[in-house]
């Protein structure tokens, strides 16, 4: 009993650690996601066209750009987490401020496809009038582009350091401005869809605005703000090799189950089973913020720990957030399956379209089990900083094995929207069997060894940077080098060992 006592008290004050950072990040990812719904909510009181061309500006902008910039600002867990969980603060604003200048850079050539966004879905023959409606739609938020990844980069900043309640009061306050902003430019001022499409604008400029005030003027930030300097502007290219992997991380994903709704529209009966399919996308995406806010948490944690060089901590983080992510899981998968006759008329009064989604929703709510672990495992690489296995498992597991599976399902088998899903939830099953694997074999002192040699090179060439930079203006550097060095002589890393 003693020898299990510490154990028992380390797992219990972990699973408080998660669950206090989990709660408040699922909060603001349900707020954030519902900023777009909200929109939406108010373009479908305008007619069906309005809302048929804002539901695929939508699709088209999430495909095109929200996952991208969501994606690429994802390596901050790693890079901000763990310079955070070694204490090199000033280190965590630089690759902020890196992150920022990278992701701007970004929006350009995207802001571009955006601006012809309804002549690229006359190319893949969508509806003249709905593109053209989508296009104008999508049109409008392109400034949300360029304010949506300069506020993903803040919010990763503030969560690595587990600074997540402002987060979601942020998020919070932006969702109730929202309502009124959407009410005012639609309504009010009589814009139609375009004002229901600047309100996100809006939004997202108070968003960022929010936290950017906060950030600057919070005590808790003190160590990590960083005012102007050169060094984001050094190592783009390391930032890079670990942004992309993290972006194509992301968008495999997100890019598979946008395609799982495309493929419903050319089944027979196609509005049913797209109205379904849509349903059921909807209330899939609506509870899996909960798994979403674990992933978050678990990537914190195992980050922090991995950078302060307590590997048996980190490992202690992914055995904790797997069991519950596994326990929170299933239990709204019960959830899912006991309401899933009275759910289907919550989102339609049409009997067909709530049977339908009634039968449905067993296979969701597996599906469900199986994902809500994979946004766990897909936050313990994003915390050790292995992306790059992640982008390998995803493609083999949606594009390999879960959309030709869902097509053979659905079309060859006649399963029709049954099939789909069937074949999403193997590819999510292979996904889920691979990240698993990775993680219980993972060597977790070889991953605090690799952390402490990606924050300290960092640290190691920023200084040598500023050095020259100093001594070539005439100046002596060896008291400021020394002074934002001190913590470093205690954990100190040969970076040519490595």
């Amino acid at each position: 009993m003693e020898g299990g006592a510490p154990k028992e008290s380390l797992a219990l004050s972990e699973v408080k650690k998660q669950l206090r950072l989990a709660l408040p990040l699922a909060v603001a990812c349900f707020l954030q996601k519902i900023i777009l719904t909200i929109s939406l909510m108010f373009v479908g009181h305008l007619g069906e066209l309005a809302l048929a061309g804002a539901s695929l500006a939508t699709s088209f902008a999430g495909a095109t750009g929200f996952y991208l910039m969501m994606g690429m600002s994802s390596c901050l867990d790693t890079l901000c987490g763990q310079a955070f969980g070694a204490e090199q603060h000033r280190l965590v604003g630089v690759y902020k401020q890196r992150a920022m200048l990278v992701l701007g850079l970004v929006s350009i050539p995207v802001a571009v496809v955006w601006a012809f966004a309804g002549e690229i879905l006359l190319l893949i023959r969508q509806d003249p009038e709905i593109a053209a409606r989508a296009g104008s739609y999508v049109r409008c938020m392109i400034p949300t582009l360029f304010l949506f990844g300069q506020l993903q980069c803040y919010v990763r900043f503030l969560q690595s350091q587990n600074l997540v309640v402002p987060v979601m009061l942020s998020s919070g306050i932006t969702a109730a401005l929202h309502v009124a902003v959407c009410w005012l430019l639609v309504r009010r001022l009589g814009l139609g869809a375009s004002g229901a499409s600047l309100a996100i604008v809006v939004s997202n400029f108070f968003n960022l605005s929010f936290l950017a005030i906060y950030v600057r003027l919070s005590p808790s930030c003190k160590k990590t703000r960083l005012g102007f300097s050169w060094e984001p502007f050094h190592g783009i290219l390391g930032f890079m090799k670990l942004a992309v992997p993290s972006a194509l991380m992301m968008c495999l994903e997100c890019w598979a189950f946008e395609l799982l709704v495309l493929l419903s529209g050319l089944l027979p009966n196609p509005k049913l089973e797209t109205a379904v399919l849509s349903i059921c996308f909807n209330t899939y995406v609506l509870a899996f913020m909960v798994p979403t806010g674990l992933g978050f948490a678990v990537s914190i944690r195992v980050s922090n720990e991995l950078g302060a060089g307590r590997a048996q901590a980190a490992r202690l983080a992914t055995r904790v957030a797997m069991l519950l992510s596994f326990s929170l899981g299933l239990f709204l998968a019960l959830v899912m399956v006991l309401s899933r006759k009275r759910l289907g008329y919550v989102y339609s009064n049409v009997e067909e379209v709530a049977m339908y989604f009634s039968k449905m929703m067993p296979i969701l709510a597996v599906c469900f089990l199986f994902d809500s672990m994979n946004s766990v495992l897909s936050g313990i690489v994003r915390g050790c900083g292995r992306q790059n296995i992640g982008a390998f498992i995803n493609l083999p597991a949606y594009y390999v094995v879960g959309i030709p599976a869902a097509t053979i399902f659905a079309f060859f088998c006649h399963l029709r929207g049954k099939g789909l899903w069937f074949g999403i939830f193997c590819g999510v099953t292979v996904q889920m069997l691979l990240f698993l694997s990775i993680t219980l074999c993972t060597n977790w002192n070889k991953e605090a060894s690799k952390a402490k040699d990606r924050v300290f090179c960092s640290t190691s060439l920023d200084d040598t940077k500023t050095s020259c930079t100093l001594q070539a203006n005439g100046c002596s550097s060896d008291g400021n080098v020394a002074q934002g060095t001190t913590q470093e002589t205690n954990y100190f890393v040969d970076c040519s060992e490595g």
